[in-house]
């Protein structure tokens, strides 16, 4: 077995609270003997259950870095019975650069589970998490928002699983966690994802989606830190009580609940996030931005719904995801 090129500079059993590394050599033109230091704290008080919190795997996802940068600085080990793993920047090369993916390899961390520890740079950092950080929790939340491409509904979401108790165990996290929309997610393509990774290994999981268009904003910030502190109390980890918040169920289980873009051009979104929508109606145009006196293509809805996803940046590509439509529903 090919041991971790990673060292972290912290001790995952000592008690208090430890800010440290993750320690990966890097040799590059401009340091020979370099190192990465992906930033990591655990914070630790006697026996109990651990918590893995991660941000940033994509890089341009900012809820997640805020939110667990903040409660790195200010959660006391006295405020806690067992272990919180922070890792607010988990594809840390991505997230310096502000690119969705690792610009040393071109890596997506949440494709390249369970990573190698003698592979690319991405599956080196896939690699430690999997065989060292994961076996250690109990509980797993990943932070996640829909980056510089696409805004979304602030959601929680958990999987439809095999094990029923597991995911009961991922349900109940979910809903403590009290975002304002929550999901079982259905994934387009779930190979090699963190999720998939951590369900396996049999942890409670939770995912989210809180916002998006490159930034995080106060009103996301909030569901971000609320969803931590209350998914802490209720893995028996923090001490205090849920923080409360009505929650709606979102279905994205149809077939033609995602909207994809044929065209190359200029995007007028013709509704906004959250609007209801029926079916048939005209949610998106693309113009062609190479000529006028061309009328745009039209996209409609293909059901009804509310609109739980949009295309952010102005201008889109073939093939790109211009909407989601989903059903809310009371539970």
């Amino acid at each position: 077995m090919i041991p971790s090129p990673i060292t972290p500079s912290v001790n995952f059993d000592a008690d208090g609270t430890q800010h440290g590394y993750l320690k990966l050599p890097h040799s590059r033109d401009e340091s020979a003997w370099g190192t990465m230091l992906i930033p990591i704290t655990v914070v630790k008080n006697g026996e109990g259950p651990t918590a893995l919190l991660t941000g940033a795997n994509h890089g341009d996802e900012y809820e997640g870095p805020v939110a667990l940068s903040k409660l790195a600085n200010t959660l006391a080990a006295e405020q806690i019975h067992g272990r919180v793993i922070i890792l607010p920047f988990m594809n840390y090369p991505a997230f310096r650069a502000g690119k969705r993916t690792s610009p040393l390899d071109g890596g997506n961390m949440n494709r390249s589970f369970p990573g190698r520890p003698d592979g690319s740079f991405t599956e080196k950092i896939a690699d430690y998490i999997y065989c060292h950080l994961l076996p250690l929790s109990d509980y797993v939340l990943d932070l996640h928002s829909g980056g510089k491409s696409m805004q979304l509904l602030p959601f929680a979401a958990a999987h439809v699983l095999e094990d029923k108790a597991q995911q009961a165990r991922c349900v109940a996290a979910m809903q403590a966690f009290a975002a304002p929309y929550h999901i079982m997610l259905v994934e387009l393509d779930s190979v090699g994802m963190y999720d998939s990774a951590a369900e396996a290994l049999g942890k409670t999981f939770v995912t989210t989606e809180l916002g998006g268009g490159g930034s995080a904003i106060p009103y996301t910030l909030e569901i971000a830190e609320t969803g931590i502190h209350n998914l802490l109390v209720h893995a028996g980890i923090k001490h205090g009580a849920l923080i409360p918040r009505n929650s709606v169920r979102l279905d994205m289980s149809a077939d033609n609940c995602f909207i994809t873009s044929e065209h190359d051009g200029l995007l007028e979104m013709c509704v906004n996030l959250g609007d209801p929508v029926s079916k048939g109606q005209v949610v998106a145009r693309i113009h062609d931005p190479a000529r006028t006196g061309v009328a745009p293509e039209g996209y409609r809805a293909g059901l009804d719904g509310i609109v739980a996803l949009r295309h952010f940046p102005g201008l889109i590509q073939c093939g790109d995801a211009i909407a989601l439509i989903a059903v809310a529903q009371l539970d």
